[in-house]
């Protein structure tokens, strides 16, 4: 496996963690409802996984940096604006 496809997975888990804490807290900001932000919190971080497992073995190099960059940006911008 090559080196920067375990270091970009790494950003995007690294990535991943406060953007699955901050889908929780707004939807439990939105709908005050535990089983609600459960069910949230489980979709964002098997899409999560999901991303990171395709990104480790079959993904190009442009689509994983490219997503590696989008998933960085939105956090920081989301935790920049909270």
């Amino acid at each position: 496996m090559e080196t920067w496809r375990i270091i970009a997975t790494v950003l995007l888990a690294a990535a991943g963690v406060p953007l699955v804490l901050i889908v929780m807290a707004k939807t439990r900001d939105h709908r005050n409802n535990s089983g609600t932000v459960a069910i949230a919190g489980a979709v964002t971080l098997t899409i999560l996984i999901l991303l990171g497992v395709v990104m480790l073995t079959v993904l190009p190099t442009m689509v994983t940096w490219g997503i590696v960059v989008v998933v960085v940006a939105a956090v920081s911008v989301i935790l920049l604006a909270s």
